[in-house]
């Protein structure tokens, strides 16, 4: 299977794109902290089963510009971004797919723009319609200052906490949130960057690919993708004319058993029937943890292609 690599410009930035395949268009979007190549086992096989997959480094990552300002990494951007690559590849629509942080650019893509975002399938993080106030001020409310996206929200405190040593960060986050990790080792949403001392390679996680992410993070940094959480407030206040909307298209929702994140996202997983009436499934993949898609490709697949050749 061959791998096209391009850049497009796309609503004020270039973006860097791989692709496979021919056929309805998928567009699959990453979280933090990873790069396109995170969904190389649904890259083949989507292009296998007779569909194009497109997987861009999204805005702030590898080989994607990332724009200085905070303010540039708004939900509305980071929409547009998708809006603005279907344009650039002449694509009247696509399916659309998103993981951890590409989960809400997904969900909210197919709710601003259902006209161009035919599905949806988030893996991970769950639709959440906007409530009364915006997810960091309710963990001030809590107290939670320990939270971990509170943390990130001061620039240069997580960037010097993840590029003192880029290998050890991503053994630990790797490791730490996936299934594989025991209880006392899983990811705490409250826990200081780098807690809990050296984390071994995942098996799921090829020396390779593991070095792929280090060397385009050394590269990179880390400020682009932290930037998208320092305007989960802004997001809230932009996202107004939406408040409590619900996702229209056909949707999918896939996530590990054993991803942490489910912790406090699991009633937003229960509601999904109510704020997302046309989902047509849920899928909890017992062994894995949160970087599903790489910790259990077989299945992940196979939930992607039926929900694709069920539309």
């Amino acid at each position: 299977m061959e791998i096209r690599h391009r850049t497009v410009e796309t609503n004020g930035i270039r973006m860097h794109v791989a692709e496979a395949g021919e056929g309805p268009a998928v567009l699959l979007c990453h979280g933090f902290p990873e790069a396109w190549h995170s969904w190389r086992h649904q890259i083949a096989a989507l292009a296998e089963a007779g569909f194009r997959a497109i997987a861009p480094d999204m805005r702030g990552y590898g080989g994607t510009d990332a724009p200085a300002a905070i303010e540039d990494y708004s939900l509305f951007h980071l929409v547009g971004d998708m809006v603005g690559l279907l344009a650039a590849l002449d694509l009247p629509q696509a399916v659309i797919v998103g993981h951890d942080w590409g989960a809400p650019v997904a969900w909210n893509a197919a709710l601003m723009r259902p006209d161009l975002f035919r599905a949806v399938a988030g893996l991970s993080v769950p639709y959440a319609p906007r409530g009364p106030i915006s997810g960091l001020e309710a963990m001030r409310r809590a107290g939670r200052h320990g939270f971990y996206q509170l943390r990130f929200q001061a620039p240069g405190e997580a960037e010097r906490a993840l590029e003192r040593d880029v290998e050890a960060s991503f053994r630990g986050l790797f490791w730490s949130l996936s299934g594989e990790a025991p209880e006392e080792a899983r990811w705490q949403p409250d826990q200081p960057l780098g807690g809990g001392g050296p984390a071994p390679q995942p098996s799921w996680m090829p020396a390779d690919e593991m070095a792929q992410y280090v060397g385009t993070f050394r590269r990179t940094g880390f400020r682009g993708g932290l930037n998208w959480y320092r305007n989960i407030d802004r997001n809230w206040a932009l996202t107004a004319p939406w408040h409590g909307a619900r996702v229209a298209v056909p949707a999918l929702f896939v996530a590990g058993r054993r991803d942490p994140v489910l912790g406090w996202t699991g009633k937003a997983v229960e509601a999904l029937p109510r704020t997302v009436p046309n989902l047509r499934g849920t899928v909890l993949i017992e062994a894995a943890g949160h970087w599903v898609q790489q910790e259990a490709p077989a299945e992940v697949n196979a939930a992607l292609l039926g929900f694709l050749r069920g539309l």
